[in-house]
């Protein structure tokens, strides 16, 4: 499909919202532009839909060339949800055009992730073990049957993750007793986050062996937030002051 300045917002940056769109920005006289585009469109033909091609002659649309910062072609921006997410620039073998577009096209696990009962999250743990995205999601689910050594046994898969930490943490905490934390999980549990993060904070000074526990936990909470929330800013200044 052939895009230009007056239809790129609707066929590229809402169409993104979408589906992936890759526009190629190329012109007649490149000539490594015509060696991309053939193997370009197979490639994208061949994902049946997952992924859109729009063409950019950057001669007819030199304002929408400078303003996305095309300085050589071929140059390939893929765009999802309105943004830039991947690009490169020159003729790309086969293969690596392949992994580019791979990387625009949610894999099964991920989208039955998603779906997030669990009969989903169980078959993407099977296609992919170490999907945290799969992984704590149906491990909460174990958690909330009482099934906590299956939820632990899985959490061990995705050592990297504050949200597998937090929830492992909480389990170790529940399990001991010590300290009292059942109102701080029950606030956690009704996405009550101040207050969770309230009696979190201030359990540790006196918590001793559960410090480290603990600290998982309120850092699993302030990754959900996201760094630019103030709460998260808040509590992240406490539980330095707290632990230090």
């Amino acid at each position: 499909m052939d895009v230009s300045e007056q239809d790129f917002d609707t066929a590229v940056i809402e169409r993104s919202r979408t589906v992936p769109v890759v526009v190629d920005f190329w012109a007649e006289w490149c000539g490594p532009c015509l060696q991309l585009g053939p193997v370009l469109e197979r490639a994208i033909d061949a994902r049946e839909g997952k992924v859109e091609l729009a063409k950019l002659d950057v001669d007819a649309n030199p304002n929408l060339t400078r303003a996305y910062g095309v300085q050589g072609i071929p140059s390939v921006k893929a765009f999802k949800d309105g943004e830039i997410v991947d690009e490169f620039v020159g003729v790309l073998p086969p293969a690596a055009i392949d992994r580019f577009l791979d990387g625009l096209v949610p894999s099964e696990a991920e989208q039955l992730a998603e779906h997030g009962d669990e009969e989903s999250l169980r078959r993407a743990v099977e296609l992919e073990p170490t999907r945290a995205e799969a992984v704590v999601p149906l491990a909460r689910i174990l958690h909330e049957r009482g099934e906590d050594d299956d939820a632990l046994e899985l959490l061990e898969r995705v050592p990297g993750s504050f949200s597998a930490q937090a929830l492992a943490a909480r389990i170790v905490l529940e399990r001991s007793g010590e300290p009292n934390l059942s109102e701080a999980f029950a606030a956690l549990d009704a996405e009550d986050r101040a207050r969770a993060l309230d009696l979190l904070l201030e359990a540790l000074p006196s918590a001793d062996g559960a410090r480290d526990d603990i600290r998982k936990v309120v850092v699993g909470v302030l990754d959900e937030l996201g760094v630019d929330d103030q709460l998260a800013r808040d509590s992240r200044r406490r539980l330095a002051a707290a632990l230090y």
